[in-house]
């Protein structure tokens, strides 16, 4: 079920300081409107900041299958954000995905699997210290992405799938409005990015598969221009222009919390939209996004102070609270980049039978110029997410349920390592 939100608020109501009923009634915009203490920022401009949500309640039948009920607010499929590495996520399960349909003797998550090169500006990758072996993998670049959303990690999974296999394997499952077509944060042409490198995966020196370069037939540029902004620096100089993210990633919201829906519950879901994985996939997956980088064993990771618990969960914990109480646990993929913040989750509180999925992006740039590294994630973006997941929460945790959630497949995950 899904039930919509205007985006059209009454910011007089917030100014004049009015007593609002902070209770839920089921309207995502009276409940931002009654906590002017949280969103009175964001709301008294809401065009501005380009705020999209998707909240939704899961209750339980007796024999703990779940009902959904989703609430929205600014919902639009035709307002452009940046996904940044939210595009992570389904390029991963992807990656697991296609380990699976190979289904070669020997050929696992955990196998060498060495990127070689095929063009001159292409680059490869044959070590990786982080990983236990001094190998990268499949598993490891998951566990990269998951754990501190690695960009590099990303890149080699996406060589390793393919831009138009990437793309027909997320239309084919529905994810229809859905373009992922270039690696992050390296700076690569169309036409290189269509490109893709030369895989190999290994047993000591014994090859299990190898794929040849790949290039894409297909053009999954945006066929008008989006205009965003209106300046960008560009190799230092700053062009009075408005940016164009037509040839940028595509991902929005609905997709985005759709393809977390089916990740977290995919036996909910129609089996079109479900990703070919394990349960053993499953339990990996679940643990990595679920878990602090301090827990995960990477010594890279291990400096609280640059990777605390709350270092990529944005609801609840605004990106960088030092610890997250032990019954919470926030399964989510974020990212952000030219001001776009973007979240989604499935929050858990095991100790009171609390389960929720919530999704929101947030646009914070407000000289409107890309690439200045000039961004209000700090002042702007980060307390708005922190204050929509405390505000959800709260509301979850009032609700009364007729029957508790069963929430030991997730539990499991959560497990100490």
């Amino acid at each position: 079920m899904l039930r919509g939100g205007t985006i059209g608020l009454l910011a007089g109501a917030l100014l004049c300081g009015c007593q609002q009923n902070s209770k839920w009634n089921g309207s995502m915009d009276e409940l931002l409107l009654s906590q002017p203490e949280r969103f009175a920022t964001v709301l008294q401009d809401p065009g501005k900041y380009r705020v999209q949500i998707i909240y939704t309640q899961i209750d339980r039948y007796a024999d703990n299958r779940p009902a959904f009920t989703s609430y929205t607010y600014g919902l639009n499929p035709d307002q452009y954000f940046y996904p940044a590495s939210t595009v992570k996520l389904p390029t991963a399960l992807l990656a697991l995905e296609k380990i699976n349909k190979l289904a070669i003797p020997g050929l696992t998550r955990d196998t060498a699997m060495l990127t070689d090169v095929a063009s001159d500006w292409q680059t490869a990758a044959l070590t990786d210290p982080s990983s236990p072996t001094g190998l990268p993998s499949v598993g490891h670049y998951v566990r990269k992405i998951l754990l501190v959303s690695d960009n590099d990690a990303f890149n080699r999974l996406y060589e390793f799938i393919g831009q138009q296999s990437l793309n027909e394997s997320l239309h084919a499952k529905g994810y229809r409005n859905t373009r992922i077509f270039h690696r992050l944060e390296v700076a690569r042409s169309a036409e290189e990015n269509a490109k893709t490198n030369p895989v190999r995966f290994v047993d000591g020196d014994t090859v299990l598969y190898a794929q040849a370069a790949q290039s894409s037939e297909v053009n999954y540029a945006h066929d008008e221009p989006i205009l965003l902004g209106r300046a960008e620096i560009v190799d230092g100089e700053r062009l009075d222009r408005a940016k164009d993210f037509s040839g940028n990633n595509v991902f929005p919201l609905q997709d985005l919390h759709d393809v977390m829906q089916a990740l977290i519950f995919p036996q909910y879901v129609d089996e079109q939209r479900r990703f070919k994985l394990t349960e053993d996939d499953y339990q990996f997956v679940y643990r990595n996004m679920s878990a602090y980088p301090g827990e995960s064993g990477i010594a890279e990771y291990a400096d609280a102070e640059q990777y605390p618990d709350g270092y990529v969960k944005f609801f609840m914990y605004g990106g960088s609270a030092a610890t997250i109480p032990d019954n919470i646990r926030i399964f989510n993929k974020p990212g952000d980049a030219y001001g776009f913040l973007t979240d989604c989750a499935y929050i858990v509180d095991f100790e009171r039978g609390v389960e929720f999925l919530l999704a929101a992006t947030i646009f914070t740039n407000d000289n409107e110029t890309f690439n200045d590294d000039t961004y209000e994630y700090a002042e702007v973006g980060l307390p708005f997410m922190r204050d929509l997941g405390l505000a959800i929460y709260e509301i979850e945790r009032a609700r009364k349920r007729e029957h508790a959630p069963d929430l030991g497949r997730f539990r499991k995950a959560t497990l100490p390592w």
